[in-house]
C-alpha cells in the first residue's frame, strides 16, 4: 500500500533498509548464536545519524516523529529484531526524559542520545513488578540534595551496555503507584552495577540484564518530574513506545513472509514449485494481508500521535496486540512453509519465530493490552 511517505521518509526508509541488508544481515546469525550486543552495528547507526531520528530537532536530532521511528524500526527488524533493539531500546530509555523531563534535562541528555554518544535504557521491571508497575520495590530516599536508590531491576533491555538509565523507584511506598518517581541513573555511579545477563530464547543480539543499585547517590536534579509522578511517566512512555514494538513485530513478520515466499517459488515437490499449491498460496495470502493490516493500523496511529493527539492509549495498545499476535502467527506459518528446513538454524525463519515471541510479552503483555483497550472502550459509553 502507498502510505504517502514524504521524500525525506522514503530516503530514511531506504537508508534503514540498506543498513539492514548490507551491515546487519551478514552478522545476524553470529550475534544470535553468541548472545552478544552488536557494538559494530551501534557504530554504524552513529555514523549514519540513525540515532538522530529518535530526537526532535530542537534537541539535536532530526525527527522524533513516531512515523519516522516506525519506519526505521520496521526496516531493521525485517532483518534482525534483536539488533534493531540497539536503536529502539535507546529510544525507549530516552522517552521519559522527552515526555516528562525539564527543559534543562532535555538540553543536557537528548543531544547525547541523538549523536549516539550515549545509549539509553528503560528500567521499570522487577522480579515482582512487571505489568503491575505499582509493585515496584526499588526505593529512593531523599537525603539533602540527593536520593539514595536501593533495589534490583530485572530483564532490562540494553542493560550493561547503555550509559543512561531511566529508573523507576518508590519515594513513598504508602501511596502505592502514586508513590513512584523516575530518575536518571548514569553508568559508573558508585553502587550501580549489573547482575545476571539473561540467556534468552530470542532477540539474542540485544543485551538483557539485571541492574543492581546499592546506595546509589542520585542528584535531586536527576529526578524526572515531580515526586510521585513516576507511574504517570511510565504509562505515557508505554503509550508512545508501543507503536515501536508493533513496528518491530511487523518487521520480523515481513522478513519471515519474504523468506517463505521466495522458498515456496524455489522448492519443488511432485514436480512443481510448492507455491503452485493452493494450500501454500492461501497461507502466503493470509500472511501478506495480516502484515498490511497491522502496518496500516500502526502508520495511522503514528500519524495521529504526531499530529498532537492527547489520548492514544487505546490505539497504541491495539497496535501492539494486533501486530505482535500477527507476527507470531506469520513467523510460525513461515516455518511451516519451509517445513524441515524452517526448523533448522541454517535458515533465518526459526530465529524470526523466536524473536517474534517477545513482542507479545514486553512493554505490557498482550493480555494487559486487551485490558487497556477494553477499559478505554467502555469509557466511551
Amino acid at each position: 500500500m502507498d502510505y504517502f511517505l514524504t521524500e525525506d521518509q522514503l530516503e530514511l526508509q531506504q537508508l534503514a533498509r540498506q543498513i539492514a541488508e548490507e551491515k546487519i544481515k551478514p552478522v545476524r546469525a553470529k550475534y544470535d548464536e553468541e548472545n552478544k550486543f552488536p557494538h559494530e552495528l551501534v557504530e554504524v547507526f552513529r555514523q549514519t545519524d540513525l540515532y538522530a531520528v529518535l530526537v526532535p530537532e530542537e534537541y539535536g536530532g532530526i525527527s522524533g516523529k513516531v512515523v519516522d521511528l516506525a519506519i526505521v524500526m520496521e526496516e531493521l527488524s525485517r532483518v534482525c529484531g534483536g539488533i534493531a533493539l540497539a536503536f529502539g531500546g535507546s529510544g525507549l530509555g530516552m522517552d521519559p526524559i522527552l515526555l516528562s523531563g525539564t527543559e534543562e534535562q532535555k538540553q543536557k541528555w537528548l543531544p547525547l542520545i541523538a549523536s549516539g554518544e550515549k545509549l539509553a535504557a528503560f528500567a521499570l521491571t522487577e522480579a515482582n513488578a512487571g505489568s503491575d508497575a505499582g509493585g515496584i520495590e526499588t526505593t529512593a530516599e531523599r537525603d539533602g540534595d540527593y536520593y539514595i536508590l536501593n533495589g534490583t531491576k530485572q530483564w532490562i533491555t540494553g542493560g550493561g551496555e547503555a550509559d543512561i538509565y531511566t529508573v523507576f523507584a518508590m519515594t513513598n511506598k504508602a501511596k502505592g503507584p502514586r508513590g513512584a518517581s523516575c530518575f536518571i541513573v548514569e553508568k559508573g555511579m558508585e553502587g550501580f552495577s549489573f547482575g545476571k545477563k539473561e540467556d534468552k530464547m530470542g532477540i539474542r543480539g540485544s543485551s538483557t540484564t539485571e541492574l543492581i543499585m546499592d546506595n546509589v547517590k542520585v542528584p535531586v536534579d536527576y529526578r524526572i518530574g515531580r515526586e510521585g509522578t513516576g507511574f504517570m511517566t511510565a504509562m505515557k512512555t508505554f503509550d508512545a513506545s508501543r507503536p515501536m514494538v508493533a513496528s518491530q513485530a511487523i518487521g520480523i513478520a515481513q522478513g519471515a513472509y519474504e523468506e517463505a515466499a521466495r522458498y515456496a517459488k524455489q522448492r519443488k515437490q511432485f514436480g512443481k514449485p510448492i507455491a503452485s499449491f493452493q494450500a501454500i498460496q492461501f497461507m502466503l495470502a493470509d500472511m501478506a494481508t495480516q502484515i498490511e493490516a497491522a502496518r496500516a493500523l500502526i502508520r495511522q496511529t503514528a500519524r495521529m500521535i504526531d499530529s498532537g493527539a492527547k489520548k492514544f492509549a487505546k490505539e497504541s495498545a491495539m497496535c501492539k496486540v494486533f501486530a505482535s499476535d500477527m507476527a507470531m502467527k506469520v513467523t510460525t506459518d513461515a516455518v511451516q512453509i519451509l517445513a524441515g528446513y524452517g526448523y533448522m538454524k541454517e535458515y533465518p525463519v526459526e530465529k524470526m519465530m523466536r524473536d517474534a515471541k517477545i513482542t507479545q510479552i514486553y512493554e505490557g503483555t498482550n493480555q494487559v493490552q486487551r485490558n487497556i483497550i477494553a477499559s478505554n472502550l467502555l469509557k466511551e459509553f
